[in-house]
């Protein structure tokens, strides 16, 4: 029996949630065409995509307050594209296809609430 090899784990948070966004792409893709998945992909790309257009915006922030604002924003995404995702699981994918993209969202997620934490943290009035 063969095994893939591992992937190499990025550590760079924009690049982990470009590379997500990719995946939710092709997970887009793969839902039937009905009337129903239409809705389904239109909502799982619009959240999907938007962690990270989010985090590529920090680049633009001015302010302690607007970063926090872009890092929040990109948080609320990560936890919509979940419940996109729980809701697709099992009734249009076998779960086994979509786990290490639940785990992954996960992981982001726990990233994204450590760095709104600590910059609140380090600025108390935000």
């Amino acid at each position: 029996m063969k095994t893939e090899p591992k992937k190499k784990k990025i550590y760079n948070i924009r690049d982990r949630v470009f590379q997500f966004s990719q995946r939710i792409l092709e997970i887009s893709e793969l839902l039937p065409n009905s009337k129903a998945c239409d809705v389904l992909r239109t909502q799982l790309l619009k959240s999907g995509t938007a962690i990270g257009s989010n985090l590529e915006e920090i680049d633009g922030t001015i302010t302690k307050r607007d970063f926090l604002n872009k890092v929040v924003i990109a948080r609320k995404e990560a936890k919509e594209t979940l419940y996109w995702l729980r809701l697709i699981k099992g009734k249009y994918f076998d779960e086994e296809i979509i786990k290490d993209d639940l785990d992954e969202l996960n992981e982001i997620t726990l990233i994204l609430s450590a760095i709104i934490n600590k910059t609140r943290k380090k600025n108390p009035s935000l």
